[in-house]
């Protein structure tokens, strides 16, 4: 019995503690539901199944003669592999665009793409577009004169931490999941691979299978293309993240428009402010890209950038770093003026930037190599802003290695696109006639300087 005193006495001095414990106030609040959000943006979202063939390249151990004596030369022999993908899509018009992750559809030669809708029905599809740097692919479904239910886009740049969002896709291939959470973050640029990637990061679960789902608000629009986990096990741990809607737009329409996306060239190359070098110019915040290098004639030279200046907001939106710069050129498209938001020397001052495409290679900037030396089977270029850009490489002295021919020399030398070359047999290669000259001679050692990945490879070869 005192207890039970003791327990009433302490309800009545603790209002607070009683409310907390009350049942919900009226039959509506019990019925609130995200219902109808689900059923305006659930019929969008897709399953893609893709399956392809990939080459599984020799085994290692045939390279020794006393196991090929004994297994015999087939054993080691390249074979192919049937590979299967499953993730999630978002049909984003009524003629079937949907718009999924590259890493989803990009399995192998030869890929067949299925797309399922919410009510079962089955479509082909073909890519459109596939870029590997953002992980945006666009599929168009052989739909015939279907008309598909289809999200609207909302603007990426007007979320806010604590809006809350939903998570439409198929984890794990058990069928259309529904997931709520919150934005956790906006303008995440730290993960990414890509100079234009930054990303939405929520707490709604995502698991693999949702990959290239829909990460929609609470209207039913498209906000995001969810991407990517950060997990250990494999499994969801409330941290994932999502393409913006803003940059997946500008793919989506190029790609239905049946152009090519052209990135802004900037003429610039940026860094991230680090704390040392915030101090040393006297900025409190260690936040913002430094220039450190310009190109005479780009649109950074003509805008009057200069080398030390420190970019610290986009069109009135602060940037963290390098990143958040291109995401912002991109998203703003070529043909348009922007405004950056620079500190120079401890002055604040705007600097306004024309953002054109990046210069072409012309004819004579590439060439296909043939012959007895290391590079039989390389395509290479002089570097331009367009060829930098699209390798993801520094604009450097040297030559770019574009791609290369499968079985050719330079692929069983192990010679990749974005692989510059800068010197042959000590001498510096500065263009594509250089290059070309410099390996007319045959030698008996080949002394090569690649530049990969920002280190210098100094690589000698048999000749």
């Amino acid at each position: 019995m005192l207890r039970l005193a003791c327990l009433a006495l302490l309800l009545i001095a603790s209002p607070a503690m009683a409310q907390r414990k009350a049942p919900p106030p009226s039959r509506e609040v019990m019925q609130f539901s995200f219902a109808p959000v689900v059923k305006k943006a659930a019929p969008a979202v897709v399953n893609v199944y893709a399956r392809g063939r990939a080459v599984v390249q020799q085994n290692p151990m045939m390279d020794d003669p006393f196991v090929r004596r004994f297994f015999g030369d087939r054993f080691g022999l390249p074979q192919e592999r049937l590979q299967n993908s499953l993730g999630s899509g978002v049909i984003i018009s009524p003629e079937g665009i949907v718009v999924t992750n590259t890493h989803v559809i990009k399995i192998g030669a030869q890929s067949e793409i299925k797309v399922v809708l919410s009510d079962k029905r089955e479509f082909d599809a073909r890519v459109i577009l596939a870029d590997e740097k953002t992980d945006i692919a666009v599929l168009k479904l052989e739909g015939g004169t279907t008309r598909f239910e289809f999200l609207d886009f909302e603007d990426s740049d007007g979320l806010e931490v604590g809006d809350m969002v939903l998570a439409i896709g198929n984890p794990f291939g058990v069928g259309q999941t529904v997931t709520q959470g919150i934005i956790s973050a906006v303008a995440r640029s730290e993960i990414g691979q890509s100079d234009a990637q930054v990303f939405i990061q929520t707490d709604a679960a995502i698991n693999p299978g949702n990959s290239g789902g829909a990460l929609v608000d609470m209207n039913g629009r498209l906000i995001g293309i969810n991407t990517a986990i950060f997990s250990r096990s494999g499994g969801s741990h409330g941290i994932g993240f999502a393409i913006p809607s803003n940059l997946v737009r500008v793919f989506a329409e190029s790609a239905a428009a049946g152009r090519k996306v052209e990135r802004p060239w900037l003429g610039a190359k940026l860094e991230a402010l680090s704390r040392e070098v915030a101090d040393s110019l006297g900025i409190e915040r260690a936040a913002g890209a430094i220039v450190t290098k310009v190109t005479s004639g780009g649109p950074a030279d003509k805008a009057g950038l200069q080398v030390g200046d420190v970019i610290t907001a986009v069109d009135t939106t602060e940037v963290a770093d390098p990143r958040a710069v291109f995401y912002r050129l991109t998203t703003r498209g070529i043909g348009k003026q922007t405004r950056f938001d620079v500190i120079r020397k401890g002055r604040r001052l705007p600097v306004q930037v024309a953002l054109t495409a990046a210069p072409q290679a012309g004819r004579d900037d590439v060439r296909n190599l043939s012959g007895v030396h290391p590079f039989d089977g390389a395509r290479v270029s002089n570097i331009f802003g367009a060829v930098a850009d699209e390798l993801g490489i520094d604009e450097v002295d040297g030559v770019a290695i574009l791609s290369v021919r499968p079985n050719s020399v330079s692929a069983n030398l192990g010679f990749k696109p974005g692989d510059v070359v800068v010197q042959v047999m000590q001498q510096s290669i500065d263009s594509v006639q250089t290059l070309e000259r410099a390996v007319k001679a045959r030698q008996r050692v080949w002394q090569i300087a690649l530049k990969r990945n920002g280190q210098i490879l100094q690589i000698q070869i048999p000749g």
